[in-house]
Protein backbone atom coordinates (compact mmCIF):
# COMPACT_ATOMS: atom_id res chain seq x y z
CA UNK A 1 0.00 0.00 0.00
CA UNK A 2 1.26 3.50 -0.83
CA UNK A 3 1.26 5.82 2.19
CA UNK A 4 1.24 9.61 2.24
CA UNK A 5 4.37 9.66 4.41
CA UNK A 6 6.53 7.21 6.36
CA UNK A 7 7.09 9.59 9.27
CA UNK A 8 6.12 8.68 12.81
CA UNK A 9 2.65 9.60 14.04
CA UNK A 10 1.84 9.31 17.74
CA UNK A 11 -1.75 8.83 18.88
CA UNK A 12 -1.96 9.96 22.52
CA UNK A 13 -4.85 8.38 24.41
CA UNK A 14 -4.84 5.47 21.96
CA UNK A 15 -6.47 3.13 24.48
CA UNK A 16 -9.70 5.14 24.44
CA UNK A 17 -12.58 5.21 21.97
CA UNK A 18 -11.43 8.35 20.14
CA UNK A 19 -7.82 7.16 20.06
CA UNK A 20 -8.62 3.69 18.75
CA UNK A 21 -10.85 5.14 16.03
CA UNK A 22 -8.03 7.51 15.05
CA UNK A 23 -5.58 4.63 14.64
CA UNK A 24 -8.00 2.79 12.40
CA UNK A 25 -8.82 5.91 10.35
CA UNK A 26 -5.10 6.70 9.83
CA UNK A 27 -4.46 3.23 8.44
CA UNK A 28 -7.63 3.09 6.34
CA UNK A 29 -6.76 6.46 4.77
CA UNK A 30 -3.16 5.37 4.17
CA UNK A 31 -1.52 8.31 5.94
CA UNK A 32 1.53 6.58 7.45
CA UNK A 33 2.43 3.00 8.35
CA UNK A 34 4.45 4.13 11.38
CA UNK A 35 1.91 4.72 14.12
CA UNK A 36 2.79 4.67 17.81
CA UNK A 37 -0.12 4.08 20.21
CA UNK A 38 0.49 5.80 23.54
CA UNK A 39 -1.63 5.67 26.68
CA UNK A 40 -1.00 5.49 30.42
CA UNK A 41 -3.46 2.56 30.73
CA UNK A 42 -1.56 -0.52 29.56
CA UNK A 43 -4.43 -3.03 29.13
CA UNK A 44 -6.43 -0.54 27.06
CA UNK A 45 -3.65 0.48 24.68
CA UNK A 46 -2.39 -3.12 24.47
CA UNK A 47 -5.89 -4.25 23.51
CA UNK A 48 -6.23 -1.60 20.80
CA UNK A 49 -2.81 -2.57 19.43
CA UNK A 50 -3.86 -6.22 19.24
CA UNK A 51 -7.14 -5.36 17.50
CA UNK A 52 -5.38 -3.17 14.94
CA UNK A 53 -2.98 -6.05 14.25
CA UNK A 54 -5.99 -8.32 13.75
CA UNK A 55 -7.23 -5.91 11.06
CA UNK A 56 -4.05 -6.89 9.14
CA UNK A 57 -3.53 -3.54 7.42
CA UNK A 58 -0.93 -4.09 4.66
CA UNK A 59 2.38 -2.37 5.43
CA UNK A 60 1.38 -1.23 8.93
CA UNK A 61 4.21 -0.84 11.43
CA UNK A 62 2.39 -0.36 14.74
CA UNK A 63 3.92 0.00 18.17
CA UNK A 64 2.42 0.69 21.57
CA UNK A 65 3.83 2.00 24.83
CA UNK A 66 3.00 3.50 28.22
CA UNK A 67 6.35 5.33 28.29
CA UNK A 68 6.24 9.00 27.20
CA UNK A 69 9.89 9.14 26.15
CA UNK A 70 9.51 6.08 23.92
CA UNK A 71 6.30 7.41 22.40
CA UNK A 72 7.36 10.98 21.66
CA UNK A 73 10.98 10.45 20.59
CA UNK A 74 11.23 10.84 16.82
CA UNK A 75 7.58 11.86 16.39
CA UNK A 76 6.83 14.12 13.42
CA UNK A 77 3.07 14.26 13.92
CA UNK A 78 0.94 13.90 17.06
CA UNK A 79 -2.79 13.82 17.77
CA UNK A 80 -3.78 13.88 21.42
CA UNK A 81 -7.12 12.80 22.82
CA UNK A 82 -5.41 12.10 26.13
CA UNK A 83 -7.74 13.89 28.54
CA UNK A 84 -10.79 12.94 30.58
CA UNK A 85 -13.98 12.65 28.48
CA UNK A 86 -17.16 14.62 29.09
CA UNK A 87 -20.03 12.78 30.79
CA UNK A 88 -23.76 13.43 30.79
CA UNK A 89 -24.60 16.70 32.54
CA UNK A 90 -21.06 18.05 32.23
CA UNK A 91 -19.96 21.00 30.17
CA UNK A 92 -16.60 21.10 28.41
CA UNK A 93 -15.59 23.75 30.94
CA UNK A 94 -16.12 21.28 33.80
CA UNK A 95 -12.99 19.48 32.54
CA UNK A 96 -10.89 22.65 32.58
CA UNK A 97 -8.43 22.24 35.46
CA UNK A 98 -7.64 18.52 35.23
CA UNK A 99 -7.30 18.46 31.48
CA UNK A 100 -5.18 21.62 31.36
CA UNK A 101 -2.74 19.98 33.78
CA UNK A 102 -2.59 17.02 31.39
CA UNK A 103 -2.07 19.46 28.48
CA UNK A 104 0.83 21.15 30.29
CA UNK A 105 2.59 17.79 30.75
CA UNK A 106 1.84 16.93 27.11
CA UNK A 107 3.49 20.17 25.95
CA UNK A 108 6.49 19.53 28.20
CA UNK A 109 6.93 16.07 26.64
CA UNK A 110 6.93 17.58 23.15
CA UNK A 111 9.62 20.09 24.14
CA UNK A 112 11.69 17.39 25.84
CA UNK A 113 11.44 14.49 23.38
CA UNK A 114 10.35 15.73 19.93
CA UNK A 115 11.06 19.46 19.46
CA UNK A 116 11.31 18.78 15.70
CA UNK A 117 7.68 17.64 15.44
CA UNK A 118 5.92 19.04 12.36
CA UNK A 119 2.32 19.36 13.56
CA UNK A 120 0.25 18.62 16.64
CA UNK A 121 -3.55 18.37 16.92
CA UNK A 122 -5.19 18.64 20.36
CA UNK A 123 -8.73 17.37 20.70
CA UNK A 124 -9.48 16.88 24.41
CA UNK A 125 -11.83 19.37 26.03
CA UNK A 126 -12.04 22.26 26.59
CA UNK A 127 -9.96 22.06 23.42
CA UNK A 128 -9.30 25.80 22.96
CA UNK A 129 -7.65 26.08 26.38
CA UNK A 130 -5.96 22.66 26.52
CA UNK A 131 -4.43 23.43 23.11
CA UNK A 132 -3.28 26.87 24.27
CA UNK A 133 -1.70 25.27 27.36
CA UNK A 134 0.05 22.66 25.21
CA UNK A 135 1.31 25.33 22.80
CA UNK A 136 2.80 27.46 25.59
CA UNK A 137 4.54 24.46 27.21
CA UNK A 138 5.72 22.87 23.93
CA UNK A 139 7.78 25.75 22.56
CA UNK A 140 6.27 25.18 19.09
CA UNK A 141 5.45 27.89 16.58
CA UNK A 142 1.77 28.87 16.53
CA UNK A 143 1.24 27.45 13.02
CA UNK A 144 2.37 23.99 14.23
CA UNK A 145 -0.45 23.30 16.70
CA UNK A 146 -4.20 23.26 16.15
CA UNK A 147 -7.29 22.18 18.05
CA UNK A 148 -10.41 20.43 16.89
CA UNK A 149 -13.32 22.78 16.14
CA UNK A 150 -14.81 21.30 12.96
CA UNK A 151 -17.56 19.29 14.68
CA UNK A 152 -19.51 22.44 15.49
CA UNK A 153 -19.55 23.32 11.79
CA UNK A 154 -20.46 19.80 10.64
CA UNK A 155 -23.30 19.76 13.19
CA UNK A 156 -24.62 23.05 11.79
CA UNK A 157 -24.28 21.63 8.28
CA UNK A 158 -26.21 18.50 9.30
CA UNK A 159 -29.02 20.49 10.93
CA UNK A 160 -29.46 22.64 7.81
CA UNK A 161 -29.35 19.61 5.51
CA UNK A 162 -32.14 18.00 7.55
CA UNK A 163 -34.13 21.24 7.52
CA UNK A 164 -34.12 21.44 3.71
CA UNK A 165 -34.09 17.72 2.94
CA UNK A 166 -30.81 17.74 1.02
CA UNK A 167 -27.66 15.69 1.10
CA UNK A 168 -25.30 17.12 3.72
CA UNK A 169 -22.53 18.13 1.29
CA UNK A 170 -25.02 20.32 -0.58
CA UNK A 171 -24.80 22.72 2.40
CA UNK A 172 -21.73 24.95 2.15
CA UNK A 173 -20.41 27.84 4.25
CA UNK A 174 -21.97 26.49 7.48
CA UNK A 175 -19.29 27.49 9.95
CA UNK A 176 -18.87 28.26 13.63
CA UNK A 177 -16.01 30.32 15.03
CA UNK A 178 -14.60 31.28 18.41
CA UNK A 179 -14.79 28.68 21.17
CA UNK A 180 -15.50 24.99 20.79
CA UNK A 181 -18.43 24.67 23.14
CA UNK A 182 -21.81 26.13 23.89
CA UNK A 183 -20.27 29.63 23.65
CA UNK A 184 -19.44 29.10 19.96
CA UNK A 185 -20.41 31.79 17.45
CA UNK A 186 -22.66 30.36 14.74
CA UNK A 187 -22.19 32.03 11.34
CA UNK A 188 -25.05 31.32 8.96
CA UNK A 189 -24.97 34.40 6.70
CA UNK A 190 -22.55 32.74 4.26
CA UNK A 191 -24.51 29.48 4.04
CA UNK A 192 -25.67 28.17 0.68
CA UNK A 193 -28.04 25.22 0.36
CA UNK A 194 -27.71 23.76 -3.11
CA UNK A 195 -26.46 27.20 -4.20
CA UNK A 196 -29.21 29.26 -2.54
CA UNK A 197 -28.86 31.49 0.53
CA UNK A 198 -31.00 30.98 3.63
CA UNK A 199 -32.75 34.28 2.84
CA UNK A 200 -33.66 33.00 -0.64
CA UNK A 201 -34.99 29.82 0.95
CA UNK A 202 -37.15 31.79 3.36
CA UNK A 203 -35.71 30.45 6.61
CA UNK A 204 -37.25 32.47 9.45
CA UNK A 205 -35.15 34.09 12.15
CA UNK A 206 -37.02 32.00 14.74
CA UNK A 207 -36.21 28.71 13.00
CA UNK A 208 -32.59 29.75 12.49
CA UNK A 209 -32.36 30.44 16.23
CA UNK A 210 -33.63 26.91 16.89
CA UNK A 211 -31.05 25.47 14.49
CA UNK A 212 -28.31 27.44 16.27
CA UNK A 213 -29.47 25.87 19.55
CA UNK A 214 -29.42 22.37 18.00
CA UNK A 215 -25.87 23.05 16.83
CA UNK A 216 -24.58 24.27 20.19
CA UNK A 217 -26.14 21.25 21.93
CA UNK A 218 -24.82 18.76 19.35
CA UNK A 219 -22.24 17.20 21.64
CA UNK A 220 -24.68 16.93 24.56
CA UNK A 221 -27.20 15.24 22.26
CA UNK A 222 -24.68 12.51 21.40
CA UNK A 223 -24.01 11.87 25.10
CA UNK A 224 -27.75 11.51 25.76
CA UNK A 225 -28.23 9.17 22.77
CA UNK A 226 -25.16 6.98 23.21
CA UNK A 227 -24.36 7.33 26.89
CA UNK A 228 -20.87 8.63 26.14
CA UNK A 229 -19.24 11.59 24.41
CA UNK A 230 -18.60 11.68 20.67
CA UNK A 231 -15.76 9.51 19.45
CA UNK A 232 -16.13 8.60 15.77
CA UNK A 233 -16.60 12.18 14.50
CA UNK A 234 -13.74 13.77 16.49
CA UNK A 235 -11.45 10.89 15.53
CA UNK A 236 -12.17 11.28 11.82
CA UNK A 237 -11.93 15.07 11.74
CA UNK A 238 -8.68 15.05 13.75
CA UNK A 239 -7.15 12.55 11.34
CA UNK A 240 -8.24 14.69 8.38
CA UNK A 241 -6.51 17.67 10.06
CA UNK A 242 -3.24 15.74 10.37
CA UNK A 243 -3.64 14.53 6.77
CA UNK A 244 -3.57 18.18 5.67
CA UNK A 245 -0.44 18.82 7.75
CA UNK A 246 1.21 15.77 6.19
CA UNK A 247 0.72 17.28 2.73
CA UNK A 248 -2.44 15.43 1.76
CA UNK A 249 -5.81 17.02 1.03
CA UNK A 250 -5.93 20.50 2.60
CA UNK A 251 -8.16 20.72 5.66
CA UNK A 252 -10.51 23.65 5.16
CA UNK A 253 -13.11 23.36 7.91
CA UNK A 254 -12.55 25.73 10.86
CA UNK A 255 -9.76 24.70 13.21
CA UNK A 256 -8.70 26.18 16.51
CA UNK A 257 -5.49 28.18 16.09
CA UNK A 258 -3.43 30.70 18.05
CA UNK A 259 -4.68 34.23 17.41
CA UNK A 260 -2.97 37.41 18.57
CA UNK A 261 -3.93 40.39 16.41
CA UNK A 262 -5.55 43.80 16.77
CA UNK A 263 -8.94 42.29 17.56
CA UNK A 264 -8.30 39.05 19.45
CA UNK A 265 -5.39 38.68 21.86
CA UNK A 266 -3.50 35.58 23.00
CA UNK A 267 -6.14 32.87 22.63
CA UNK A 268 -6.71 29.67 20.69
CA UNK A 269 -9.97 30.02 18.79
CA UNK A 270 -11.71 28.66 15.71
CA UNK A 271 -11.23 30.85 12.66
CA UNK A 272 -11.56 30.42 8.88
CA UNK A 273 -8.49 28.21 8.47
CA UNK A 274 -6.53 26.02 6.09
CA UNK A 275 -4.16 23.31 7.29
CA UNK A 276 -1.53 22.24 4.77
CA UNK A 277 2.06 21.03 4.75
CA UNK A 278 3.23 24.47 5.95
CA UNK A 279 0.89 24.43 8.98
CA UNK A 280 -2.29 26.30 9.80
CA UNK A 281 -3.21 29.65 8.25
CA UNK A 282 -6.23 31.76 9.17
CA UNK A 283 -8.15 34.71 7.78
CA UNK A 284 -10.62 37.12 9.40
CA UNK A 285 -14.19 35.82 9.65
CA UNK A 286 -16.89 37.68 7.74
CA UNK A 287 -20.39 37.93 9.15
CA UNK A 288 -23.32 40.09 10.13
CA UNK A 289 -23.14 42.51 13.05
CA UNK A 290 -24.96 39.93 15.22
CA UNK A 291 -22.55 37.18 14.20
CA UNK A 292 -19.51 39.33 14.94
CA UNK A 293 -21.03 40.26 18.32
CA UNK A 294 -21.47 36.55 19.03
CA UNK A 295 -17.82 35.97 18.16
CA UNK A 296 -16.76 38.77 20.52
CA UNK A 297 -18.77 37.15 23.32
CA UNK A 298 -17.18 33.78 22.58
CA UNK A 299 -13.72 35.37 22.60
CA UNK A 300 -14.40 36.94 25.99
CA UNK A 301 -15.40 33.51 27.33
CA UNK A 302 -12.10 32.07 26.06
CA UNK A 303 -10.21 34.91 27.76
CA UNK A 304 -11.95 34.11 31.05
CA UNK A 305 -11.01 30.42 30.86
CA UNK A 306 -7.43 31.35 29.94
CA UNK A 307 -7.22 33.73 32.89
CA UNK A 308 -8.54 31.02 35.21
CA UNK A 309 -5.71 28.63 34.34
CA UNK A 310 -3.22 31.50 34.69
CA UNK A 311 -4.57 32.09 38.21
CA UNK A 312 -4.02 28.40 39.00
CA UNK A 313 -0.39 28.54 37.82
CA UNK A 314 -0.89 26.01 34.99
CA UNK A 315 0.37 28.61 32.51
CA UNK A 316 2.22 31.83 33.38
CA UNK A 317 0.86 35.34 32.94
CA UNK A 318 0.59 36.35 29.28
CA UNK A 319 3.62 38.66 29.45
CA UNK A 320 5.72 35.71 30.66
CA UNK A 321 4.72 33.20 27.97
CA UNK A 322 7.95 33.85 26.08
CA UNK A 323 9.92 32.34 28.98
CA UNK A 324 8.35 28.97 28.10
CA UNK A 325 7.83 29.55 24.37
CA UNK A 326 9.98 32.16 22.57
CA UNK A 327 7.74 31.76 19.49
CA UNK A 328 4.81 33.50 21.20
Amino acid sequence: MAFLTNEKLVIVGAGGMIGSNMVQSVLMLGLTPNVCLYDIFEPGVHGVYEEMCHCAFPGANLTYTVDAKEAFTGAKYIISSGGAPRKDGMTREDLLVGNCKIAAEFGDNIKKYCPDVEHVVVIFNPADVTALTALIHSGLKPNQLTSLAALDSTRLQEALAKEFGVQQDKVTGAHTYGGHGEQMAVFASQVKVDGKSLAELGLSAERLAEIRQITTQGGSAIIKLRGRSSFQSPAYQAVKMIEGAMGGAKFELPAGCYVNNDQYKNVMMAMPTTIDKTGVHFTAPKGTADEMAGLQKSYEHLQAMRDEIISLGIIPAVEDWKTLNPNL
